[in-house]
Parts: C-alpha cells; structure tokens; sequence
C-alpha cells in the first residue's frame, strides 16, 4: 500500500524513456512513476528504493528520491514563499510547494516568514500544511538544563499559560504568562534562559535578565509607570500577580525586588494602598 507522506522501500517493475515505475512488490498493477531524473545511475527492474511519496501539480501520486523537509505527522520550520486568500504556500524542498490552508493558519503570513508547522492528509487525501497541533508533537527529553540559554521559536500564544515555543524546532517549552511577549509574533525566533524543567521534561523558559542583571530594568519600569500615574501607583507591592502584570509586565516577585530597590534608594515611598514617587 502506497503511503503519501512518507519514506518507503519500493521496487522497479517497469522501465520507461521517462522513469521507472515502482510497486511494493514485482507482479504489483498498482505503481507510481519516480521521474528519469530521480533514478540512480545503474538502477533497473527488480531494485530496492527508498523514495518518499507526494502528489504533483496535476495531484498525481509520484516519487522522489529527494529529502523533503517535513514528513507526515513530523515537525519542520518552513520558509512562505506566496500567499493567498485560500492560504499559502510553503519549500518544502520538492519540486512542488506545499500548500497551507487559510483555515490551518494562526496569523496572517507574508513571504519570507518562517513558521513551524506539521503534515497531515486532508479529506481529499492532499497533503498539506498546518499550524494547529504542534504542542503534542514536540519532544519532552531535551538535554537542556536550568540557566543554560536556547534558541526558541514561538508557536502559539495562550490567554490562560502563556507564549508556546519550540526549542531548537524541536523540545517543548513555554514563556510564562506574566513575561510581556507583546512585542513578539508566530516564527519569531528568540534567544531564552531555561528558568526550570518540569518533570515531564517540558522547558520553563525566560527572556529576562538573571534576577541580579534585570532589577535594574525593572526599577527603571516601575519609576516610568509612577511618571504615567502622575506620581502615585494606585497599589502597592502586595497587590495581585495579575494586577502587576497588566501593568508593568512583570512578575509579582521581580516587581517586589524593584521597589525594595527603590525604596532602600528613597526613591519611593509605601504606603497601605499606593506607592509614591519622592
């Protein structure tokens, strides 16, 4: 049985001006055509091959000895090369691009943009692209430890956890949500500390400074946020985590280091309810 999508070993029954055909077995009707200029010098009837298989411009299945860079069910960053009102299209290193349907996109694309999606075989046994679905697809055995820093691309952004992203394309990861990823988009490839690893082996990431590096930022934030309220915080460092995120983009632990900093400075005093600029 031909499988679209993937890698497989298939055998030449049939040789032509134009290619070779290949079946699973000699004696097989069923066979797909591998083009004259994918067949091997030497090869003939009766040769193992491995070929990958797909659909061409006339949505025929066909082989290619090529390695394509994403493969059914897998995982690749894939650069667009056009887009349209029905979706886009992606290099796949084949000779025919790959198709991302409108409905399967999380943002609007522009060519050049470089996103990580997955294969999958619609309703009409077409191969295309998606960007829904990755988390369960990542790895969760990265060899990365806590404090060491990784390259990470974003996938998703959640109201509710926080900016997904794919270390090395690849392992499992998550920005917290009271880190502010405002200024980031889907692709957008960042450098990050890992901050922990969860037992599952799922990567807690940060794009912070260590603590000691970025208090000196956050009392600087702090000082502009008491400037945008004319002087006076309408709360204080025991206000909730989700009050101090919406706004100064900060944890609730580094905004408490910042104004300890700026009250041992005489920068500020606190009060029951507010927080002043001196």
């Amino acid at each position: 049985m031909f499988r679209l999508g993937e890698k497989q070993k298939l055998v030449i029954t049939k040789e032509t001006g134009f290619g070779v055909y290949l079946s699973e077995r000699e004696g097989d009707e069923k066979r797909v055509l591998l083009p004259a200029k994918q067949v091997p010098e030497g090869a003939g009837t009766g040769d193992e091959m491995e070929v990958f298989l797909y659909r061409d411009s006339k949505d025929r299945p066909i082989a290619t000895t090529k390695e394509p860079r994403l493969t059914l069910g897998g995982l690749a960053a894939l650069k667009v090369l056009e887009t349209g009102d029905i979706g886009a299209f992606l290099d796949w290193g084949l000779e025919k691009d790959l198709f991302l349907p409108y409905k399967e996109m999380t943002r609007k694309l522009e060519p050049g943009d470089e996103i990580l999606v997955t294969l999958y075989l619609d309703k009409s046994s077409r191969l295309c692209a998606s960007m829904r679905g990755l988390y369960d697809l990542l790895s969760k055995d990265s060899p990365y430890q806590r404090e060491e820093e990784v390259s990470a691309r974003i996938y998703e952004f959640s109201g509710n956890f926080g900016t997904f992203a794919a270390v090395d394309d690849r392992y499992s990861a998550m920005i917290p949500l009271f880190e502010d990823c405002s200024h980031l988009k889907i692709g957008d490839v960042i450098k990050a500390r890992v901050a922990g690893v969860k037992p599952d082996g799922k990567l807690d990431l940060t794009i912070r400074k260590q603590a000691y590096l970025q208090i000196d930022d956050d009392a600087e934030a702090v000082l502009k946020a008491l400037d945008s309220y004319a002087g006076v915080l309408p709360f204080n460092d025991k206000a909730s985590p989700e009050v101090i995120k919406r706004e100064l983009k900060m944890s609730k632990n580094a905004f408490k280091r910042a104004v300890g900093r700026l009250y041992k400075e005489r920068k500020i005093e606190i009060t029951e309810k507010s927080i002043r600029k001196l």
